[in-house]
């Protein structure tokens, strides 16, 4: 009966969200995390685009953010090659890029000086620069020439997740990224999806999942990451204990907590009374 009423309010309530014409775009990026919401994200976009008869027009891109100076991935273990089997299933390849510049995200934060925050948002200004790289090599691969080609850029974005994201259209031009060359329409297929949904087409897919929901987290996006949850984080560090405490050990060097309300230090200590 919830699941039926966050349906009717999320959904039915504010009317259908606008599809992308498929059929019209010459490249359908797809940009999976490995996370729940990015993986019901691609089943949706492949149902749709099987609609269209364009499924052949769809590349599923990883954006991995590296790893520490003592080798551990800021990601989940595991994550690459699952978001490899999840696009495997549809058929479709994956593409994996990493920035040139910083050999991680833990490099860019010392770099600054300063963990992210709201404001500054290391990982989604990486992601996003990896992302444009990749589609201008994507679209001159193309050859399109005399008109701009058209790019369908596809995230599993949930209105859910964020107050941000619950404003959000469920599809708009993505005006900084396009140019003459090429005309960018970012896609939210699952915008209006409840969590109860996400999992109910889970189960129905049958496509794997990632390990870590099972071990208590409640999001999947970078390990330790600083606009997750405190029951989040504490799940993350007794998972990741050696992460945590690297990322302990640059917050001391830095003299700059993790986050302001809560330090990393901490987060440990909560870890290891959980446990």
């Amino acid at each position: 009966m919830t699941a039926q009423l966050e349906l009717l309010s999320a959904r039915d309530a504010l009317g259908p969200d606008p599809i992308p014409d498929l059929t019209a775009a010459d490249l359908i990026v797809y940009s999976s995390s490995g996370g729940k919401d990015s993986q019901v994200g691609l089943d949706e976009t492949v149902r749709l685009a099987d609609a269209a008869g364009v499924r052949d027009r769809i590349v599923v891109l990883h954006c991995d953010l590296g790893v520490t100076p003592r080798g551990h991935t800021i990601e989940w273990p595991g994550t690459i090659d699952l978001a490899r089997r999840q696009a495997e299933h549809y058929g479709l390849r994956l593409e994996v890029r990493r920035s040139a510049k910083w050999a991680s995200l833990l490099h860019r934060i010392r770099d600054r000086g300063q963990f992210p925050n709201l404001f500054n948002r290391y990982c989604t200004a990486i992601k996003r620069d990896l992302s444009r790289k990749f589609i201008t090599e994507q679209v001159a691969a193309l050859g399109i020439t005399r008109r701009p080609a058209q790019v369908v850029l596809v995230l599993g974005l949930r209105a859910e997740e964020s107050r941000a994201r619950a404003t959000k259209p469920a599809m708009e031009i993505d005006q900084r990224a396009s140019s003459g060359r090429r005309t960018i329409t970012l896609w939210y297929p699952v915008l209006r999806w409840s969590t109860a949904e996400v999992w109910e087409r889970i189960r129905a897919s049958g496509v794997p999942y990632h390990w870590a929901y099972d071990q208590g987290m409640s999001r999947l996006s970078c390990s330790l990451c600083v606009l997750a949850s405190a029951q989040d984080l504490t799940c993350a560090a007794r998972l990741r204990p050696e992460l945590a405490q690297e990322y302990a050990d640059q917050e001391a060097e830095m003299g700059a907590p993790f986050r302001r309300d809560l330090s990393m230090a901490e987060i440990i200590q909560r870890a290891k009374a959980a446990a």
